[in-house]
């Protein structure tokens, strides 16, 4: 498992602070307004926006929201809206790569943004495709088991089609091909004794950066400094983040 799927783990086990959860409202229905442009208005016609749905729900977000945003997306009623999708690449601390993926109505505030970001966290902006070109579409799906053995369920998962799985306590990590993801998901979700806590298309590093301690922690405040911008959809970095490191910086959180 990459060292940033491990932090969203964390993250994931965390739970998202009340005072963030005006913003991660709005982030949720940028990427349902998004999913909904881009296709069907009917989540079961349409797969990326039935994964926004899905996580939205998961969030606990209202129905009255997504369904406003998926209205707002797809151009029905007088506060429809454009948004256009933008992606950054550059390097952090340590020299790790960094991918800042944004949802915008104005990309000129949205670039000085991220350009100011990651200039004052120790990183710089590259061209395009320097960082890109190690990274594959992946489908990640985090599943919790409530009944029987991760280890069995995670088996079960791997027949479903799973490229990979990984097992912490109760918590199964699954990584799935891009073309196959759809179909995976839904058979996982067909399992019996399990959740499935989240799932969505992510970029995933074919190869790790090696980061020190120090460059470790500054790149991880850079990446959740990045994913506060209003604009910002998601962070990926192909930075290597030792267990060790991850813990300290989720409990100085």
């Amino acid at each position: 498992m990459s060292g940033h799927s491990k932090w969203s783990t964390i993250k994931h086990k965390k739970g998202a602070a009340d005072a963030k959860r005006g913003a991660l409202f709005t982030k949720l229905a940028r990427e349902i307004m998004v999913a909904a442009k881009s296709g069907d208005p009917n989540p079961e016609m349409n797969f990326r926006l039935r994964l926004a749905v899905d996580n939205a729900k998961s969030q606990n977000m209202p129905k009255d929201n997504i369904d406003r945003a998926v209205a707002r997306g797809s151009g029905v009623g007088a506060d429809a809206v454009v948004l256009e999708e933008i992606s950054y690449e550059a390097y952090g601390p340590g020299g790790a790569g960094i991918i800042v993926q944004t949802l915008t109505d104005n990309k000129n505030r949205t670039a000085a943004e991220v350009r100011a970001k990651i200039t004052r966290g120790g990183g710089n902006l590259a061209g395009s495709n320097a960082v890109a070109w190690n990274f594959e579409n992946k489908g990640l799906i985090t599943v919790e088991v409530n009944e029987g053995d991760p280890e069995d369920i995670a088996l079960e998962i791997v027949d479903a089609g799973a490229e990979d799985v990984e097992v912490d306590g109760t918590t199964v990590q699954v990584t799935a091909p891009y073309e196959d993801f759809a179909e995976v998901k839904s058979s996982v979700e067909a399992l019996e004794g399990i959740t499935v806590e989240s799932g969505d298309v992510a970029l995933v590093p074919t190869t790790l950066v090696p980061l020190d301690d120090k460059g470790a922690m500054q790149t991880l405040r850079l990446l959740d400094q990045l994913e506060e911008l209003d604009d910002v959809s998601k962070v990926y970095s192909n930075g290597d983040f030792s267990d060790e490191v991850l813990e300290k910086y989720a409990g100085n959180d």
